[in-house]
């Protein structure tokens, strides 16, 4: 159990104490591993779909397979984590991928199987991110959390640039060692959680399952029914309609914006890099040097100053200037998205930790997705200029209204210490079987922090 979770006014827990956790270190490598082979995987799966069949439709449907989990069922997998033990889950998802990739470099298959395959392989990552999410709480006690979110949302975005590199380089030469490091990876981090990561018992025991929609659906009442974690749910949502559009639509961008000083291709990669070295940025200097009361008090700015930084979009810099803003954007939301997701897990009960993650990592998926389709249809009659300054307009309008309606610190702490108890339930004995009980009143029926 966690054993101090509610924002501390002194100063913020340091790198240091975040890596002295033995079982986060095992974590944060495993997951290291997992996120550069996925990226070097993708990279050498559109490439060698490509050369097999020579269609851009067909090497892009090959990268966008793995988001298809996620649309489709991310809850109702990210539930399966919470009926069993977050290690179990984790290590057996890592070898289920392990053994598809083994096959998808050897089988010499034809591109709709390997596309198949892929498929199924990605159904693994909805419930071993959960119980990753789950877990990191129960390992990262108070602010060390915060800061260790901060760290995996740093090097998750290094991790992409590194991997597709990475990945591009190797599968030029050869797409089969390409997918077997990628293979790889999901053995040694197999190894590194079964040997790093406690074994704890499932948060929710076998007397308190029922069908496994309803269990799903206790998640979405859970984040959407607390009004904790409901304010905390649209503030993410609203930060991913916006800053991920300069990363969507760069490639017209760049384009159309490309002059003599630089050439599409570098102003494309240029655009595409920024928010994510605003990322690493945000995510490292405001997780590490900035207070944790202190951050409480940043949100609600970054949150409009995020949008805010796109709006001179509408005079139609030059790409150097382009990526100069995305990147600023993208710090601000790594300002924002450590401490809201510190702040979401906290003021959940233990039962409920997987299934919400499930609930918040389709939102952002399928946000994400809307918010690039949008700008693009919008792109196809407009200058994008245009689009993107008008869009992030409307997001500097919208992240207000977050901003303003945004939870006093004595509710958000209300709901932190009210999560904290109904976690507490999990580990009192039940006096006539003996087992632990459920985090909840009963499936279906979730015991919310905020009444």
């Amino acid at each position: 159990m966690v054993s101090d979770e509610r924002p501390s006014p002194e100063g913020p827990a340091t790198f240091r104490e975040v890596f002295a956790q033995r079982e986060y270190r095992a974590v944060f490598a495993a997951s290291t591993l997992t996120w550069i082979g996925d990226y070097v995987a993708k990279a050498a799966v559109t490439l060698l779909v490509y050369r097999e069949t020579e269609s851009v439709a067909l090497s892009a449907a090959a990268f966008a397979v793995s988001y298809l989990p996620w649309l489709i069922g991310g809850p109702l997998l990210a539930t399966v984590a919470e009926r069993h033990r977050y290690r179990q889950v984790m290590v057996v998802c890592d070898l289920i991928r392990m053994a598809l990739m083994l096959v998808v470099a050897f089988g010499g298959l034809p591109v709709p199987v390997i596309l198949a395959l892929l498929f199924v392989t990605t159904l693994a990552n909805p419930p071993s991110q959960a119980a990753r999410s789950a877990l990191m709480p129960l390992i990262l006690p108070g602010d060390r959390l915060v800061v260790g979110l901060s760290i995996n949302v740093s090097v998750g975005q290094a991790a992409q640039v590194v991997g597709y590199l990475l990945g591009a380089a190797v599968a030029t030469v050869n797409p089969t060692a390409a997918l077997l490091m990628n293979a790889g990876t999901f053995a040694l981090s197999a190894v590194l959680v079964r040997l790093g990561v406690h074994d704890r018992p499932p948060t929710m025991t076998s007397k308190h399952r029922s069908h496994l929609l309803r269990e799903t659906a206790a998640g979405f009442q859970m984040v959407f029914g607390t009004p904790v974690l409901r304010a905390i749910a649209v503030l993410v949502f609203s930060a991913m309609l916006f800053s991920i559009v300069p990363e969507g639509l760069a490639a017209a961008w760049a384009n159309d914006s490309a002059d003599a000083s630089m050439h599409a291709g570098m102003a494309q990669a240029l655009i595409m890099s920024a928010s994510p070295v605003g990322f690493i940025l945000g995510g490292l200097l405001v997780g590490r040097a900035v207070a944790p009361a202190r951050r409480l008090v940043l949100l609600r700015p970054l949150a409009v100053f995020a949008p805010l930084i796109l709006v001179p979009s509408l005079l139609d810099p030059p790409p150097a200037v382009v990526a100069l803003l995305a990147a600023a954007c993208g710090f601000a939301v790594a300002g924002i998205l450590p401490m809201a997701n510190g702040l979401f897990v906290q003021a959940l009960p233990d039962g409920f930790r997987a299934r919400a993650f499930g609930v918040m990592a389709t939102g952002v998926q399928v946000i994400q997705g809307l918010a690039v389709l949008v700008t693009g249809l919008l792109a196809e009659r407009y200058p994008i200029p245009i689009v993107v300054g008008l869009w992030s307009a409307a997001g500097v309008v919208l992240m207000s209204l977050v901003a303003l309606h945004w939870p006093d610190r004595q509710t958000v702490t209300a709901a932190v210490d009210a999560a904290r108890r109904a976690s507490a339930g999990l580990s009192q004995p039940d006096a006539s079987s003996g087992e632990p009980e459920a985090g909840h009143l009963g499936p279906g029926r979730p015991r919310h922090a905020v009444t």
